[in-house]
Protein backbone atom coordinates (compact mmCIF):
# COMPACT_ATOMS: atom_id res chain seq x y z
CA UNK A 1 0.00 0.00 0.00
CA UNK A 2 0.89 3.34 -0.63
CA UNK A 3 -0.11 5.95 1.38
CA UNK A 4 -0.29 9.50 -0.22
CA UNK A 5 0.02 13.12 1.63
CA UNK A 6 -3.40 15.17 2.54
CA UNK A 7 -1.85 18.24 0.51
CA UNK A 8 -2.74 18.97 -3.03
CA UNK A 9 -0.07 17.87 -5.65
CA UNK A 10 2.47 19.90 -6.54
CA UNK A 11 3.67 20.53 -10.19
CA UNK A 12 6.94 19.29 -11.16
CA UNK A 13 9.69 22.43 -10.77
CA UNK A 14 11.28 24.07 -13.44
CA UNK A 15 15.26 23.55 -13.57
CA UNK A 16 16.69 26.38 -11.10
CA UNK A 17 19.44 27.80 -8.51
CA UNK A 18 18.36 27.96 -5.12
CA UNK A 19 19.32 31.33 -4.83
CA UNK A 20 17.18 32.19 -7.85
CA UNK A 21 14.50 30.36 -5.88
CA UNK A 22 14.38 32.58 -3.25
CA UNK A 23 15.79 35.59 -3.86
CA UNK A 24 15.06 36.46 -7.58
CA UNK A 25 11.39 35.72 -7.84
CA UNK A 26 8.85 38.42 -7.79
CA UNK A 27 6.31 36.53 -5.33
CA UNK A 28 8.96 36.01 -3.19
CA UNK A 29 10.24 39.23 -2.82
CA UNK A 30 8.85 40.85 0.13
CA UNK A 31 7.49 44.39 -0.01
CA UNK A 32 9.71 45.48 2.56
CA UNK A 33 12.92 45.14 3.99
CA UNK A 34 13.67 44.14 7.56
CA UNK A 35 16.41 42.61 9.61
CA UNK A 36 16.95 39.13 8.85
CA UNK A 37 19.78 38.16 11.33
CA UNK A 38 20.35 39.00 14.76
CA UNK A 39 23.44 38.12 16.25
CA UNK A 40 22.62 37.66 19.93
CA UNK A 41 25.99 38.18 21.40
CA UNK A 42 26.59 41.68 19.71
CA UNK A 43 23.51 43.06 18.52
CA UNK A 44 24.50 43.26 15.03
CA UNK A 45 21.33 42.92 12.36
CA UNK A 46 21.32 42.39 9.23
CA UNK A 47 18.56 43.17 6.79
CA UNK A 48 17.27 40.60 3.99
CA UNK A 49 18.54 42.65 1.18
CA UNK A 50 21.96 43.42 3.45
CA UNK A 51 22.03 39.61 3.46
CA UNK A 52 21.73 39.48 -0.48
CA UNK A 53 24.15 42.00 -1.55
CA UNK A 54 26.64 40.41 1.00
CA UNK A 55 26.13 37.01 -0.53
CA UNK A 56 26.85 38.29 -4.14
CA UNK A 57 30.24 40.12 -3.69
CA UNK A 58 30.88 36.58 -1.45
CA UNK A 59 30.28 34.86 -4.40
CA UNK A 60 31.93 37.38 -6.86
CA UNK A 61 34.88 37.53 -4.40
CA UNK A 62 34.92 32.99 -4.25
CA UNK A 63 35.80 33.20 -8.30
CA UNK A 64 37.67 35.82 -8.71
CA UNK A 65 41.40 36.21 -9.32
CA UNK A 66 43.67 35.92 -6.74
CA UNK A 67 45.12 39.06 -8.13
CA UNK A 68 42.06 40.86 -7.56
CA UNK A 69 41.23 40.12 -4.12
CA UNK A 70 39.65 37.02 -4.71
CA UNK A 71 39.88 33.17 -3.53
CA UNK A 72 40.28 31.96 -7.61
CA UNK A 73 37.50 29.03 -6.35
CA UNK A 74 37.68 26.66 -9.88
CA UNK A 75 34.15 24.80 -11.00
CA UNK A 76 35.37 21.45 -9.82
CA UNK A 77 36.25 22.24 -6.09
CA UNK A 78 34.46 20.94 -3.21
CA UNK A 79 34.93 23.76 -0.15
CA UNK A 80 34.59 22.55 3.91
CA UNK A 81 32.88 25.07 6.00
CA UNK A 82 34.26 24.69 9.64
CA UNK A 83 32.36 26.81 12.01
CA UNK A 84 30.11 27.42 14.61
CA UNK A 85 27.10 29.42 13.53
CA UNK A 86 27.71 32.99 12.93
CA UNK A 87 26.15 36.14 10.44
CA UNK A 88 28.35 34.93 7.55
CA UNK A 89 27.88 31.08 8.22
CA UNK A 90 24.58 31.29 5.66
CA UNK A 91 25.85 34.26 3.49
CA UNK A 92 28.79 31.97 2.67
CA UNK A 93 27.12 28.85 2.21
CA UNK A 94 24.79 31.11 -0.06
CA UNK A 95 27.58 32.73 -2.19
CA UNK A 96 28.61 29.25 -2.82
CA UNK A 97 25.35 28.48 -4.15
CA UNK A 98 25.11 31.14 -6.52
CA UNK A 99 28.61 29.75 -8.09
CA UNK A 100 27.35 25.88 -7.83
CA UNK A 101 30.77 25.02 -6.21
CA UNK A 102 28.91 22.21 -3.60
CA UNK A 103 30.13 22.69 -0.05
CA UNK A 104 30.66 20.24 2.61
CA UNK A 105 29.60 20.69 6.23
CA UNK A 106 32.14 19.91 8.54
CA UNK A 107 31.15 19.29 12.27
CA UNK A 108 32.78 21.47 14.76
CA UNK A 109 31.97 19.42 17.26
CA UNK A 110 34.40 17.24 15.64
CA UNK A 111 37.34 17.65 18.19
CA UNK A 112 39.86 16.03 16.13
CA UNK A 113 41.58 16.46 13.64
CA UNK A 114 41.59 12.35 12.65
CA UNK A 115 37.60 13.09 12.83
CA UNK A 116 37.73 16.55 10.47
CA UNK A 117 40.19 15.55 7.98
CA UNK A 118 37.84 11.90 7.24
CA UNK A 119 35.32 13.86 6.43
CA UNK A 120 37.06 16.57 4.32
CA UNK A 121 38.67 13.31 2.30
CA UNK A 122 35.33 11.89 1.97
CA UNK A 123 33.61 14.67 0.34
CA UNK A 124 36.85 15.15 -1.62
CA UNK A 125 37.00 18.68 -0.11
CA UNK A 126 39.68 20.91 -1.84
CA UNK A 127 39.45 23.95 0.40
CA UNK A 128 38.68 24.71 4.19
CA UNK A 129 36.73 28.17 5.61
CA UNK A 130 37.07 28.14 9.15
CA UNK A 131 35.93 30.56 12.21
CA UNK A 132 39.30 31.53 13.63
CA UNK A 133 38.81 29.48 17.27
CA UNK A 134 39.10 26.24 14.94
CA UNK A 135 41.99 27.57 12.52
CA UNK A 136 44.76 24.82 14.77
CA UNK A 137 42.74 21.80 14.37
CA UNK A 138 41.96 22.53 10.90
CA UNK A 139 45.08 23.48 10.04
CA UNK A 140 46.34 19.65 11.26
CA UNK A 141 43.07 17.92 9.57
CA UNK A 142 44.29 19.76 5.87
CA UNK A 143 47.38 18.13 6.72
CA UNK A 144 46.44 14.84 7.14
CA UNK A 145 43.34 15.35 4.10
CA UNK A 146 45.78 16.84 1.63
CA UNK A 147 44.71 20.16 1.26
CA UNK A 148 47.49 23.26 1.51
CA UNK A 149 47.50 25.85 3.88
CA UNK A 150 47.40 28.00 1.31
CA UNK A 151 44.12 27.03 0.99
CA UNK A 152 42.60 27.30 4.01
CA UNK A 153 40.49 30.57 4.46
CA UNK A 154 39.04 32.46 7.30
CA UNK A 155 35.60 32.71 8.68
CA UNK A 156 34.85 35.71 10.88
CA UNK A 157 37.20 37.78 12.49
CA UNK A 158 40.33 38.42 10.75
CA UNK A 159 43.44 36.74 11.13
CA UNK A 160 47.00 37.80 10.67
CA UNK A 161 48.27 36.05 7.21
CA UNK A 162 44.85 34.10 6.25
CA UNK A 163 42.55 35.44 4.12
CA UNK A 164 38.72 36.03 5.23
CA UNK A 165 35.03 35.94 3.58
CA UNK A 166 35.14 38.94 5.13
CA UNK A 167 37.92 40.65 4.00
CA UNK A 168 37.86 39.60 0.27
CA UNK A 169 34.47 40.76 0.17
CA UNK A 170 35.79 44.15 1.48
CA UNK A 171 38.11 44.23 -1.27
CA UNK A 172 35.58 43.14 -4.52
CA UNK A 173 33.90 45.93 -2.85
CA UNK A 174 36.88 48.48 -2.93
CA UNK A 175 38.08 47.47 -6.48
CA UNK A 176 34.36 47.21 -7.45
CA UNK A 177 35.00 44.01 -9.33
CA UNK A 178 31.80 43.44 -11.79
CA UNK A 179 29.20 41.29 -9.84
CA UNK A 180 29.40 37.50 -11.16
CA UNK A 181 25.87 36.47 -12.32
CA UNK A 182 24.33 33.39 -10.61
CA UNK A 183 24.95 30.34 -12.42
CA UNK A 184 21.99 28.36 -14.13
CA UNK A 185 21.74 25.10 -11.88
CA UNK A 186 19.64 22.06 -12.65
CA UNK A 187 17.44 19.56 -10.44
CA UNK A 188 20.41 17.39 -10.00
CA UNK A 189 23.05 19.96 -9.79
CA UNK A 190 24.55 18.99 -6.23
CA UNK A 191 24.56 21.87 -3.50
CA UNK A 192 26.16 20.91 -0.88
CA UNK A 193 27.06 17.06 1.41
CA UNK A 194 26.23 16.67 4.93
CA UNK A 195 27.39 13.91 6.62
CA UNK A 196 25.10 11.15 8.09
CA UNK A 197 25.26 7.31 9.48
CA UNK A 198 22.70 6.72 7.26
CA UNK A 199 20.00 3.83 7.70
CA UNK A 200 23.15 1.33 8.76
CA UNK A 201 26.73 1.70 9.09
CA UNK A 202 29.67 4.36 9.77
CA UNK A 203 29.05 7.99 8.56
CA UNK A 204 28.64 8.73 4.79
CA UNK A 205 28.71 11.44 2.39
CA UNK A 206 24.86 12.50 1.65
CA UNK A 207 24.51 14.79 -1.70
CA UNK A 208 21.64 17.22 -1.92
CA UNK A 209 21.27 19.03 -4.75
CA UNK A 210 19.25 22.26 -5.93
CA UNK A 211 16.31 20.67 -7.36
CA UNK A 212 15.84 18.78 -3.28
CA UNK A 213 16.51 21.71 -1.79
CA UNK A 214 13.76 24.22 -3.94
CA UNK A 215 11.17 21.24 -3.56
CA UNK A 216 11.66 20.90 0.28
CA UNK A 217 10.84 24.96 0.24
CA UNK A 218 7.79 24.60 -2.00
CA UNK A 219 6.95 21.95 1.03
CA UNK A 220 7.39 24.34 3.75
CA UNK A 221 5.15 26.92 1.80
CA UNK A 222 2.62 24.25 1.52
CA UNK A 223 2.51 23.53 5.62
CA UNK A 224 2.52 27.48 6.14
CA UNK A 225 -0.97 28.21 4.25
CA UNK A 226 -2.41 25.29 7.02
CA UNK A 227 -0.94 27.35 9.95
CA UNK A 228 -2.06 30.03 11.87
CA UNK A 229 0.31 33.15 10.80
CA UNK A 230 2.70 34.34 13.11
CA UNK A 231 2.75 38.05 12.91
CA UNK A 232 6.57 39.64 12.73
CA UNK A 233 8.13 36.41 13.81
CA UNK A 234 11.25 36.49 16.19
CA UNK A 235 12.99 33.37 15.94
CA UNK A 236 15.10 30.92 18.17
CA UNK A 237 16.86 28.56 16.59
CA UNK A 238 19.77 27.38 18.73
CA UNK A 239 20.73 24.65 16.15
CA UNK A 240 23.99 23.78 14.44
CA UNK A 241 23.91 24.96 10.49
CA UNK A 242 26.15 22.49 9.89
CA UNK A 243 23.23 19.83 10.97
CA UNK A 244 20.74 19.32 8.44
CA UNK A 245 17.41 20.27 11.34
CA UNK A 246 19.46 24.07 11.69
CA UNK A 247 20.93 24.31 8.02
CA UNK A 248 17.55 23.73 6.90
CA UNK A 249 15.63 26.13 9.32
CA UNK A 250 17.49 28.89 9.09
CA UNK A 251 19.75 28.91 6.09
CA UNK A 252 16.81 27.76 4.01
CA UNK A 253 13.12 28.17 5.14
CA UNK A 254 14.07 30.79 7.16
CA UNK A 255 14.27 33.23 3.78
CA UNK A 256 10.15 32.42 3.12
CA UNK A 257 8.93 34.81 5.03
CA UNK A 258 9.40 37.80 7.02
CA UNK A 259 11.12 36.53 9.91
CA UNK A 260 14.16 37.74 12.03
CA UNK A 261 16.41 34.84 13.26
CA UNK A 262 18.48 35.11 16.93
CA UNK A 263 21.73 33.84 15.83
CA UNK A 264 24.07 32.16 18.84
CA UNK A 265 27.01 30.28 18.38
CA UNK A 266 26.11 27.17 20.31
CA UNK A 267 23.73 26.05 23.01
CA UNK A 268 23.74 28.34 26.06
CA UNK A 269 20.82 28.00 28.78
CA UNK A 270 21.72 30.83 30.38
CA UNK A 271 22.31 32.68 27.22
CA UNK A 272 18.71 31.58 25.44
CA UNK A 273 16.61 32.62 28.86
CA UNK A 274 18.05 35.93 28.10
CA UNK A 275 17.49 36.29 24.60
CA UNK A 276 13.65 35.06 24.82
CA UNK A 277 12.51 38.42 26.51
CA UNK A 278 15.00 40.64 25.36
CA UNK A 279 13.87 40.03 21.82
CA UNK A 280 9.89 38.43 22.83
CA UNK A 281 11.19 35.86 20.55
CA UNK A 282 7.86 33.88 19.48
CA UNK A 283 8.64 30.75 17.72
CA UNK A 284 11.54 28.51 19.00
CA UNK A 285 12.91 25.25 17.23
CA UNK A 286 15.25 23.47 19.82
CA UNK A 287 16.77 19.53 19.90
CA UNK A 288 14.63 16.99 22.41
CA UNK A 289 17.75 17.55 24.79
CA UNK A 290 17.83 21.12 24.76
CA UNK A 291 14.25 21.14 25.43
CA UNK A 292 14.85 18.71 28.04
CA UNK A 293 17.55 20.69 30.07
CA UNK A 294 15.46 23.63 29.44
CA UNK A 295 12.15 22.10 30.70
CA UNK A 296 14.28 21.22 34.18
CA UNK A 297 15.73 24.58 34.35
CA UNK A 298 15.09 26.08 38.08
CA UNK A 299 16.44 29.22 36.43
CA UNK A 300 13.21 29.12 33.65
CA UNK A 301 11.00 31.69 34.41
CA UNK A 302 6.84 31.44 32.78
CA UNK A 303 7.01 35.16 32.67
CA UNK A 304 9.61 35.61 30.22
CA UNK A 305 7.67 32.87 27.77
CA UNK A 306 4.88 34.91 27.23
CA UNK A 307 5.95 36.31 23.81
CA UNK A 308 6.36 32.14 22.79
CA UNK A 309 3.48 31.25 20.61
CA UNK A 310 5.01 27.60 19.63
CA UNK A 311 7.99 25.51 20.21
CA UNK A 312 9.36 23.14 17.40
CA UNK A 313 11.33 19.81 18.02
CA UNK A 314 13.73 18.22 15.70
CA UNK A 315 16.89 16.08 15.17
CA UNK A 316 15.62 13.01 17.39
CA UNK A 317 12.54 11.65 18.96
CA UNK A 318 10.90 13.79 21.49
CA UNK A 319 9.45 11.66 24.17
CA UNK A 320 5.69 12.93 24.93
CA UNK A 321 7.13 13.60 28.79
CA UNK A 322 9.80 16.17 27.47
CA UNK A 323 7.09 18.01 25.83
CA UNK A 324 4.31 17.70 28.27
CA UNK A 325 6.88 18.87 30.71
CA UNK A 326 7.24 21.96 28.83
CA UNK A 327 3.95 23.03 28.71
CA UNK A 328 4.24 22.54 32.79
CA UNK A 329 6.97 24.60 33.38
CA UNK A 330 5.96 27.38 30.98
CA UNK A 331 2.23 27.15 29.95
CA UNK A 332 -0.48 24.56 29.51
CA UNK A 333 -1.97 24.08 26.01
CA UNK A 334 1.57 25.69 24.09
CA UNK A 335 1.87 23.93 20.84
CA UNK A 336 5.08 21.96 20.94
CA UNK A 337 5.16 20.12 17.43
CA UNK A 338 7.69 17.90 16.33
CA UNK A 339 8.26 16.13 12.72
CA UNK A 340 10.47 13.73 11.29
CA UNK A 341 13.50 13.85 8.88
CA UNK A 342 16.88 12.98 7.85
CA UNK A 343 19.81 14.25 6.06
CA UNK A 344 18.97 11.78 2.65
CA UNK A 345 15.64 13.66 2.95
CA UNK A 346 16.81 17.58 3.00
CA UNK A 347 15.44 18.67 6.19
CA UNK A 348 11.80 16.86 6.97
CA UNK A 349 9.76 14.57 5.28
CA UNK A 350 6.57 14.50 8.41
CA UNK A 351 5.14 17.71 10.44
CA UNK A 352 2.51 17.91 13.12
CA UNK A 353 0.12 20.54 12.09
CA UNK A 354 -2.68 22.69 14.36
CA UNK A 355 -5.94 21.02 14.98
CA UNK A 356 -7.45 23.62 12.21
CA UNK A 357 -5.00 22.24 9.41
CA UNK A 358 -7.06 20.20 5.94
CA UNK A 359 -10.46 21.92 7.82
CA UNK A 360 -9.79 19.85 10.89
CA UNK A 361 -10.24 16.51 9.51
CA UNK A 362 -7.46 14.77 11.21
CA UNK A 363 -8.07 15.15 15.15
CA UNK A 364 -4.65 16.06 17.11
CA UNK A 365 -2.61 13.29 19.01
CA UNK A 366 0.56 14.59 21.12
CA UNK A 367 2.47 11.15 20.48
CA UNK A 368 2.45 11.70 16.87
CA UNK A 369 5.27 12.88 14.75
CA UNK A 370 2.85 14.37 11.79
CA UNK A 371 1.40 14.44 8.48
CA UNK A 372 3.46 13.50 5.27
CA UNK A 373 4.72 16.12 3.47
CA UNK A 374 3.11 17.19 -0.47
CA UNK A 375 4.87 15.72 -3.19
CA UNK A 376 6.19 12.43 -1.10
CA UNK A 377 4.99 8.81 -1.02
CA UNK A 378 5.36 6.42 1.64
CA UNK A 379 5.02 3.14 2.65
CA UNK A 380 5.27 0.41 5.63
CA UNK A 381 7.18 -2.44 4.78
CA UNK A 382 7.13 -5.43 7.29
CA UNK A 383 9.56 -8.03 7.84
CA UNK A 384 8.64 -10.23 5.31
CA UNK A 385 8.83 -7.66 2.34
CA UNK A 386 5.69 -7.30 1.77
CA UNK A 387 3.65 -3.88 2.60
CA UNK A 388 2.04 -3.42 5.57
CA UNK A 389 -1.64 -1.29 5.84
CA UNK A 390 -3.08 1.10 8.36
CA UNK A 391 -1.76 0.33 11.71
CA UNK A 392 0.92 -2.27 10.71
CA UNK A 393 4.29 -1.68 12.36
CA UNK A 394 7.27 -1.77 9.46
CA UNK A 395 9.96 -0.03 8.04
CA UNK A 396 9.13 3.74 6.75
CA UNK A 397 10.53 3.87 3.10
CA UNK A 398 9.90 7.07 1.06
CA UNK A 399 9.87 8.70 -2.37
CA UNK A 400 9.74 12.05 -3.83
CA UNK A 401 11.57 14.80 -5.42
CA UNK A 402 13.19 16.13 -2.12
CA UNK A 403 15.12 12.47 -1.76
CA UNK A 404 18.84 12.69 -1.88
CA UNK A 405 21.14 11.46 -5.02
CA UNK A 406 22.64 8.88 -2.68
CA UNK A 407 25.95 9.15 -1.38
CA UNK A 408 28.86 10.48 -2.32
CA UNK A 409 31.53 7.92 -3.34
CA UNK A 410 29.60 5.14 -1.52
CA UNK A 411 27.95 2.88 -4.00
CA UNK A 412 27.29 0.01 -1.78
CA UNK A 413 25.73 2.09 0.64
CA UNK A 414 23.67 3.78 -2.11
CA UNK A 415 21.92 0.60 -3.19
CA UNK A 416 21.32 -0.63 0.20
CA UNK A 417 19.71 2.62 1.50
CA UNK A 418 17.96 3.39 -1.96
CA UNK A 419 15.88 1.42 -4.46
CA UNK A 420 15.81 1.06 -8.16
CA UNK A 421 12.89 2.56 -8.40
CA UNK A 422 13.65 5.62 -5.85
CA UNK A 423 12.65 4.76 -2.74
CA UNK A 424 14.40 5.72 0.53
CA UNK A 425 14.78 3.13 3.35
CA UNK A 426 14.73 4.88 5.86
CA UNK A 427 15.83 2.63 9.14
CA UNK A 428 12.67 3.64 11.63
CA UNK A 429 10.16 1.90 12.36
CA UNK A 430 6.78 3.60 11.82
CA UNK A 431 3.05 3.07 12.14
CA UNK A 432 0.60 4.89 10.06
CA UNK A 433 -3.34 5.28 11.13
CA UNK A 434 -6.49 5.92 9.40
CA UNK A 435 -6.14 9.85 9.40
CA UNK A 436 -2.91 9.77 7.76
CA UNK A 437 -0.74 10.45 10.98
CA UNK A 438 2.55 8.99 11.13
CA UNK A 439 3.89 7.25 14.66
CA UNK A 440 7.56 6.43 15.29
CA UNK A 441 8.16 3.43 16.87
CA UNK A 442 12.02 2.79 16.96
CA UNK A 443 15.28 2.50 14.86
CA UNK A 444 15.50 -0.63 12.96
CA UNK A 445 19.05 -1.02 14.47
CA UNK A 446 18.31 -0.14 17.62
CA UNK A 447 15.30 -2.94 18.07
CA UNK A 448 16.64 -6.54 19.44
CA UNK A 449 14.80 -9.75 20.09
CA UNK A 450 14.71 -11.85 23.21
CA UNK A 451 13.03 -15.23 22.13
CA UNK A 452 11.65 -13.87 18.73
CA UNK A 453 9.84 -11.35 20.17
CA UNK A 454 10.77 -7.52 19.02
CA UNK A 455 12.13 -5.21 21.91
CA UNK A 456 11.71 -1.83 21.17
CA UNK A 457 13.95 0.75 23.76
CA UNK A 458 11.93 3.65 22.54
CA UNK A 459 9.14 1.64 24.43
CA UNK A 460 10.49 0.80 27.36
CA UNK A 461 11.85 4.27 27.86
CA UNK A 462 8.37 6.14 27.46
CA UNK A 463 6.97 3.64 30.19
CA UNK A 464 9.55 4.96 32.55
CA UNK A 465 9.13 8.06 31.79
CA UNK A 466 5.37 7.82 32.45
CA UNK A 467 6.05 6.59 35.94
CA UNK A 468 3.61 9.14 37.91
CA UNK A 469 6.03 9.92 40.70
CA UNK A 470 8.17 11.73 38.51
CA UNK A 471 10.96 10.38 39.98
CA UNK A 472 13.39 10.83 36.51
CA UNK A 473 14.07 13.58 34.68
CA UNK A 474 15.34 11.11 31.93
CA UNK A 475 16.44 8.11 30.65
CA UNK A 476 18.10 5.60 27.77
CA UNK A 477 17.68 1.91 27.13
CA UNK A 478 20.11 -0.30 25.67
CA UNK A 479 20.07 -3.63 24.75
CA UNK A 480 22.83 -5.42 26.46
CA UNK A 481 24.21 -9.07 25.70
CA UNK A 482 22.73 -11.87 27.78
CA UNK A 483 25.12 -14.19 29.78
CA UNK A 484 22.18 -16.57 30.15
CA UNK A 485 19.09 -17.91 30.35
CA UNK A 486 18.16 -14.17 31.58
CA UNK A 487 13.91 -13.57 31.39
CA UNK A 488 13.54 -15.95 28.44
CA UNK A 489 16.77 -15.08 26.71
CA UNK A 490 19.44 -17.25 25.58
CA UNK A 491 23.02 -16.45 25.67
CA UNK A 492 23.88 -14.15 22.53
CA UNK A 493 20.37 -12.39 22.75
CA UNK A 494 19.70 -8.91 24.12
CA UNK A 495 17.98 -7.87 27.25
CA UNK A 496 17.27 -4.57 28.32
CA UNK A 497 19.52 -1.60 30.67
CA UNK A 498 18.55 1.32 31.49
CA UNK A 499 20.19 4.40 31.80
CA UNK A 500 18.35 7.22 34.16
CA UNK A 501 18.59 10.60 35.48
CA UNK A 502 17.40 11.11 38.94
CA UNK A 503 14.91 14.31 39.47
CA UNK A 504 15.35 16.35 42.50
CA UNK A 505 12.52 13.92 44.26
CA UNK A 506 14.10 10.84 43.25
CA UNK A 507 17.36 12.23 44.87
CA UNK A 508 15.34 12.55 48.02
CA UNK A 509 13.70 9.17 48.03
CA UNK A 510 17.46 7.67 47.31
CA UNK A 511 18.89 5.82 44.57
CA UNK A 512 17.57 1.87 45.80
CA UNK A 513 14.20 3.44 46.70
CA UNK A 514 13.87 4.85 42.81
CA UNK A 515 15.15 1.66 41.45
CA UNK A 516 12.92 -0.55 43.18
CA UNK A 517 9.63 1.47 42.45
CA UNK A 518 10.76 1.83 38.55
CA UNK A 519 11.56 -2.02 38.27
CA UNK A 520 8.44 -2.69 40.00
CA UNK A 521 6.39 0.08 37.60
CA UNK A 522 7.67 -1.58 34.24
CA UNK A 523 6.43 -5.20 35.43
CA UNK A 524 3.46 -3.98 36.01
CA UNK A 525 3.07 -2.08 32.74
CA UNK A 526 5.41 -4.60 30.00
CA UNK A 527 5.53 -7.93 29.13
CA UNK A 528 7.89 -10.09 30.87
CA UNK A 529 10.27 -9.92 28.25
CA UNK A 530 10.33 -6.05 28.33
CA UNK A 531 11.66 -6.22 32.33
CA UNK A 532 14.77 -4.35 32.81
CA UNK A 533 16.54 -7.45 33.07
CA UNK A 534 19.93 -5.88 32.35
CA UNK A 535 19.65 -3.65 35.40
CA UNK A 536 19.93 0.57 35.59
CA UNK A 537 22.61 2.79 35.77
CA UNK A 538 22.06 6.27 37.74
CA UNK A 539 23.46 9.33 36.12
CA UNK A 540 24.17 12.55 37.91
CA UNK A 541 23.11 15.20 35.67
CA UNK A 542 21.71 15.52 32.26
CA UNK A 543 22.43 18.09 29.38
CA UNK A 544 25.95 19.92 29.16
CA UNK A 545 25.15 22.62 25.70
CA UNK A 546 25.59 20.38 22.51
CA UNK A 547 26.92 17.68 23.80
CA UNK A 548 25.40 15.39 26.84
CA UNK A 549 27.97 14.31 29.38
CA UNK A 550 26.45 12.46 32.47
CA UNK A 551 29.16 10.67 35.02
CA UNK A 552 27.36 7.92 36.18
CA UNK A 553 27.23 5.30 38.65
CA UNK A 554 26.25 1.74 38.09
CA UNK A 555 23.83 -0.13 40.22
CA UNK A 556 22.04 -3.35 39.38
CA UNK A 557 19.08 -3.36 41.06
CA UNK A 558 19.76 -7.45 42.59
CA UNK A 559 23.18 -6.22 44.19
CA UNK A 560 22.80 -2.69 45.43
CA UNK A 561 26.66 -1.96 44.52
CA UNK A 562 27.91 1.34 42.77
CA UNK A 563 30.68 2.12 40.86
CA UNK A 564 31.59 5.24 39.40
CA UNK A 565 32.32 4.70 35.14
CA UNK A 566 32.95 6.98 32.20
CA UNK A 567 30.80 9.30 30.80
CA UNK A 568 27.82 9.09 28.20
CA UNK A 569 27.83 10.79 25.19
CA UNK A 570 25.55 12.04 23.35
CA UNK A 571 26.13 13.68 19.36
CA UNK A 572 25.70 16.97 18.76
CA UNK A 573 22.58 16.20 16.76
CA UNK A 574 21.17 15.54 20.36
CA UNK A 575 20.70 11.85 19.68
CA UNK A 576 21.97 9.53 22.30
CA UNK A 577 24.51 7.16 21.53
CA UNK A 578 23.49 3.66 22.00
CA UNK A 579 25.99 2.14 20.20
CA UNK A 580 28.85 4.21 22.64
CA UNK A 581 26.60 2.91 25.73
CA UNK A 582 26.91 -0.54 24.39
CA UNK A 583 30.59 -0.45 23.66
CA UNK A 584 31.61 0.95 27.38
CA UNK A 585 29.07 -1.13 28.90
CA UNK A 586 31.15 -4.34 27.49
CA UNK A 587 34.65 -2.38 28.37
CA UNK A 588 33.18 -2.45 31.79
CA UNK A 589 32.08 -6.01 32.40
CA UNK A 590 34.86 -6.88 30.63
Amino acid sequence: MIFKPLYPEVSPLADQNVHDFLFNEPARTPDTDYPIHIDALTGERRTRSEFVERVRDGATALVAPSSSGGFEIGPNEHVGILSYNSLDYPALMHSLLVVTVPFALLSAYSTTPYEISYAAKSAKVTRIFVEPGLLQVALEAAEEAGISEERVHILGSPVVGKKSYGEAIDEVRARQLPRISVKPAKKDTVAYFVFSSGTTGSPKVVMLTHGNVCFSLVQGEMIAKEEPPVPKAIVLAPLPMSHTYGMGLICFRGFQSPTSLIIIPQWDLKLVLEIIPKYRVNVMHMRPSQLHELAHSKDLKKESFASVMVIGSGSAYLPPGIALALQQAIRPGLPVVQGFGMSEIASIALRMLPPSAFGGRVPPDFNTAGLLLAGLEARIVLSDGSDGGVDEIGELWLRGPNISLGYYGDEAATKYAFTEDGWLRTGDHFRIDQYGRFFFIDRMKEIFKISDFQVSPTEIEDVLRAQPEKLITDVGVVGIPASGNDNGAVAGECIPRAWIVLSPEGERRGVEAVIKVLDEWTKQKLTRYKWITGGFEVTDQACIFDVLFVVFVSLMHTTGNYSLDAQIPMSAAGKMSRKTLLERFMTQRG
